[in-house]
Formats: structure tokens, C-alpha cells, sequence
């Protein structure tokens, strides 16, 4: 399978993307960490894309793109991929269409958590995550053990300056320019899938992989 996770920012994807990965063995492919290995190594790329991130903007397309395909070459896409955070422009949707074709493959379902702008807000606003390992917690519904301190390493948590309100408010304003005309792009190709993402995770999780045809726990 070739799935996408479409969603606004704080709808869930990253957390969602890990448990279908677990029931059905696809590559889970987050341009975001690659985003965030790139910018803790220091790399061009890394430095390049932080001005945009760190203001709620997005990496223009020709970065994301070219990352994106070295990406798919490599061994474990094979089987099967599930994207989480691209296309998020419907400029990037077509040139994985192009990419996915010139190997006789093509996206499968474009899955839509549905979340509102309010619902957004009040999820990225307690938003914390640690800076060493990128695991994420939230102030009310998935606290740490230790308060402000990471589960796994213990590292002092922060909050990204794309979490901050302005920014959530500016990462909202180009979800709805750029990314929101994905949802009909899909729908006209018959592959948009839509969940309501303001449930709990679990029947939020649930409800995707029906979707998908994966094994329910």
C-alpha cells in the first residue's frame, strides 16, 4: 500500500502514523523528522529549512521534493510506504503521482483526520516535546511521567516556536491556503478517506485502520 495522512497541524498524524505502521509493517515516512534530523546535524538542508519551520511556514517544494525521493529509494519502502506530513501542497501531490508512476505505483487512499481550528489550537498549545528524540507530550491528554521532563532520556521538554500561538494561528492560515485543496484533489480521484479526528486516539486509530482493511486490536 501507498497511504497518505492528510490533516491540520495537531490533528494527530504523527501518533496515528506510528500505530498504523505497527499493525501493518509500512514504512512510516514523516517529512518532519527528516526535517528535524537534518536541523540537529547541522546540514544545509537542516539550516535552510529551519527559517521556514521555526515561523509555521512551509520548506519550499523543491527541498521537500528532492528529500522525499531519496527517501523512497531506500529498502524498507519497498513493501509499502505511509506518508506523514507530504504532499502538502497540491503541486507536491502531483510530482508523487510522477514519482510513484515511473516504478508502476500510485497512491492508494489519502486518509483525512478531521479536526476544527479551535480543537487545533487547544491540542498545540499544550504541546511539549523533548529535543533529543522528537517524543511528544501534551500538558492534558498525554502528560509525561516527570513533569517537563522526556519518558525516555529524562531531557529537559520544550515548546517549538511553531507551537507558540502566532504561530499555530499562521500554520493554520497556510494549512487552509495551501494544503486544505489536497482534501478535494483526493476526493476527485476517489481516494480521500475521512475520520473524525475529534474522538479519542484509540477510536481514532481504530477507525483508520478499518479504513485501510488492517486487522482492528
Amino acid at each position: 500500500m501507498r497511504l497518505i495522512l492528510l490533516g491540520p497541524p495537531g490533528a494527530g498524524k504523527g501518533t496515528q502514523a506510528v500505530r498504523i505502521a505497527q499493525a501493518t509493517g509500512l514504512a512510516h515516512i514523516s517529512t518532519g523528522d527528516m526535517f528535524r534530523e537534518n536541523m540537529r546535524s547541522g546540514t544545509e538542508l537542516g539550516l535552510a529549512a529551519r527559517q521556514y519551520i521555526d515561523h509555521g511556514e512551509l520548506v519550499p517544494d523543491e527541498v521537500t521534493i528532492g528529500m522525499l525521493l531519496e527517501r523512497l529509494d531506500q529498502p524498507d519502502a519497498a513493501a509499502g510506504i505511509l506518508l506523514d506530513g507530504f504532499p502538502r501542497t497540491v503541486e507536491q501531490a502531483h510530482a508523487l503521482d510522477d514519482a510513484l508512476a515511473a516504478s508502476g505505483e500510485h497512491v492508494h487512499q489519502a486518509l483525512l483526520i478531521d479536526v476544527t481550528a479551535q480543537v487545533v489550537r487547544d491540542r498545540l498549545a499544550g504541546r511539549w516535546s523533548c529535543p533529543q528524540d522528537g517524543s511528544v507530550y501534551h500538558e492534558v491528554n498525554n502528560p509525561p511521567k516527570n513533569v517537563g521532563k522526556c519518558d525516555l532520556d529524562g531531557e529537559i521538554l520544550i515548546q517549538r516556536e511553531d507551537d507558540t500561538p502566532d504561530a499555530i494561528n499562521r500554520r493554520l492560515a497556510v494549512y487552509d491556503e495551501q494544503t486544505a485543496p489536497l482534501i478535494a484533489y483526493y476526493k476527485a480521484a476517489n481516494k480521500l478517506v475521512r475520520i473524525d479526528g475529534e474522538r479519542s486516539a484509540k477510536q481514532v486509530g481504530d477507525a483508520l485502520l478499518a479504513a485501510i482493511g488492517a486487522e482492528v486490536p
